[in-house]
């Protein structure tokens, strides 16, 4: 592409941002005072212990793994989302969401490190092979898709929006946003997130707030699509182009941009201090956990430890420009 060329698209890339970003609703707790205890516990609980976590089987909920080669039956298709899936039921007549495509592996591995942060998750598997039963023509052997099962004793009553929220201000909903941002998960969106609310309580609380379908991971952000499953663009995307002032500001081009000017340096080191805590072994279990080869997992915990050692660093180191490592938007 011409120099010329490549100007004009930047030119409009990044006035479809600041349009993007001026029109974007404010950001506003829906409470009239800081969440209580109670409240925090229906998006964030303490874990135990990091290191116990075992990211290889995940947020369990009493539902577990499929073995490969189960037979599901055909219910439905999903026709939602970016990839195509299936609504399924197992010989349990448990219903599961089995979703294929790239994103298979990235929401799996993208889940287990929000579970293992403390965020609540819904259990995620993949499944390298599998059987489809009653689709018609589509029936037969699967390649790799991930599942979700429906959750027993729980509904989701609704959605919730990134920007208006109990959670708003609170350092635990800030930590999440910079765990997607540390992913590359680039589809923010109010469709991706849901509310369960449990007939008995789970994890501490009836109600759950979830950041789901996290599979938009683990590439390249940019507007308005950007890749995902993709190590390399995930090796070649910086992550904080500097610290002006005590404000961070990212090497990021993917939606919603606005979520990430108010990130404070305690924030940062908040949520990397925990990440930094995860074993060798829990990061390749994760990534296993994903039907990630081991040179591939191996490529993206480097990129993942460079980012969380970037994240830890002091803010007044960063206060100069860091080498530039491809156009970002800044906030």
């Amino acid at each position: 592409m011409r120099s010329g060329n490549r100007r004009i698209v930047w030119l409009s890339c990044a006035w479809c941002t600041v349009i993007t970003v001026s029109c974007a609703p404010a950001m506003r707790s829906t409470l009239s005072h800081p969440p209580t205890p109670e409240q925090l516990a229906q998006l964030w609980v303490e874990p135990s212990e990091t290191r116990a976590r075992n990211m290889r089987r995940g947020p369990t909920a009493a539902v577990a793994a499929p073995a490969s080669n189960t037979t599901f039956k055909f219910k439905s298709r999903d026709t939602t989302g970016r990839s195509p899936g299936y609504d399924v039921v197992d010989q349990n007549g448990i219903e599961w969401s089995a979703k294929l495509g790239k994103e298979a592996q990235t929401e799996v591995v993208a889940s287990r490190i929000l579970w293992v942060l403390g965020y609540h998750q819904p259990p995620t598997y993949y499944l390298d092979t599998w059987r489809l039963e009653g689709a018609g023509p589509d029936s037969g052997p699967k390649g790799p898709a991930r599942f979700r099962p429906e959750l027993p004793g729980a509904r989701v009553i609704g959605e919730w929006s990134w920007h208006q929220n109990p959670f708003v201000g609170t350092r635990e909903f800030r930590g999440l946003i910079i765990a997607n941002l540390l992913i590359n998960n680039w589809d923010v969106k109010t469709s991706q997130n849901k509310i369960y609310e449990f007939a008995r309580p789970a994890a501490g609380t009836k109600r759950w707030y979830v950041v789901r379908d996290l599979g938009a991971s683990f590439g390249k952000p940019r507007w308005p699509t950007g890749t995902k499953n993709d190590v390399e663009d995930f090796e070649k995307h910086g992550f904080i182009r500097r610290v002006n002032r005590g404000r961070f500001d990212f090497y990021y081009q993917g939606r919603r941009s606005e979520l990430y000017r108010d990130i404070t340096a305690d924030d940062m080191r908040w949520i990397c201090s925990r990440l930094s805590r995860l074993t060798v072994d829990q990061w390749q279990d994760a990534f296993s956990a994903g039907g990630y080869d081991a040179g591939t997992a191996e490529r993206y915990m480097r990129k993942l430890r460079q980012k969380i050692n970037e994240g830890l660093e002091p803010a007044g180191s960063l206060e100069s420009l860091i080498p530039d490592q491809g156009s970002g938007i800044r906030n």
